[in-house]
């Protein structure tokens, strides 16, 4: 069965709104991508982002980069192992740092998770409370320590301590309200008390999920502690900041490429870690 036109026109008079938006919703989009793109036209006008600056800031990292070729290799073990050194400090701050923030974040979490904590009050309030550390950037924080606590590895781990309790505890809380309430209710019909409830019926569920957000977290820490090391909060990035602030471009590079092969190695291993712990889902099929 052929549609004809006559078809089509009387199908738009019964259903309008099938065939064109009401005016009020086309002048709503209009004005939306109005100001989007009013909006990009002034970030690049107020950020000076022309063709000419751009050009010449891609032929300037051409020059620095040759610079970095070909890589500074270490002659001798003395100066290798201060680079080391400073690998291994940059990776114990993201560990330390991840673990005790996740001490401190693991029983704050149960009291934002709504099906744990049933006043409605003290779970608002802790969550709010979440998202005020969480807006503390980790890059601050450092300052704020490196003023307390002095230069050094110490205020890094403050820093991506504080720094993660409050995305911890939010992530947390989420994958605790995500349990199912069955195993709970077996073990609340066999007698067992609420404290019973948790421990045998909610933590066997969230576990896994919560050891790979500390698989994951700790990734992005290790990428964390580098940035940190540039302020004064030690580990690999207060090497790599000295070799750039001294144009030995071509160590700079060297330091570079040893970040890229820790980041890489540390990933595979958590990916092998998180398939052991929840289970490879793949084979499974």
């Amino acid at each position: 069965m052929s549609v004809t036109d006559l078809d089509i026109a009387r199908a738009k008079a019964t259903m309008p709104l099938a065939f064109r938006a009401p005016l009020s919703v086309r002048l709503r989009r209009a004005a939306l991508w109005a100001g989007f793109l009013g909006l990009i036209v002034y970030c690049i006008w107020a950020f000076d982002i022309t063709p000419a600056r751009i050009w010449t800031g891609i032929q300037r990292f051409g020059d620095v980069a040759g610079f970095m070729f070909p890589p500074y290799v270490w002659k001798s073990w003395e100066a290798f192992s201060e680079i080391l050194k400073g690998l291994g400090e940059t990776l114990s701050m993201a560990f330390l740092g991840t673990l005790l923030g996740a001490v401190f974040a693991f029983p704050l979490s149960f009291l934002g998770a709504k099906n744990i904590n049933r006043l409605p009050f003290l779970r608002l309030s802790v969550r709010r409370g979440y998202d005020i550390i969480r807006a503390f950037e980790t890059l601050i924080l450092a300052l704020i320590f490196i003023r307390a606590f002095g230069l050094g590895p110490l205020p890094g781990i403050l820093a991506i301590a504080v720094s993660e309790i409050g995305t911890f505890a939010k992530l947390f809380s989420e994958a605790i309200e995500n349990t199912s309430e069955k195993p709970v209710e077996g073990v609340k019909a066999s007698g067992g008390s609420r404290a019973q409830q948790i421990r045998f019926g909610t933590l066997p569920q969230v576990l896994p999920v919560l050891f790979s957000i500390l698989l994951y977290n700790f990734e992005s820490n290790v990428r964390s502690g580098t940035i940190l090391g540039i302020v004064g909060a030690g580990g690999i990035g207060f090497l790599l900041s000295d070799r750039i602030s001294a144009y030995r471009w071509d160590e700079a590079w060297s330091i570079i490429f040893l970040i890229i092969l820790m980041v890489y190695v540390i990933d595979f291993l958590s990916a092998k870690i998180r398939a052991r712990i929840i289970g490879d889902w793949g084979s499974a099929k």
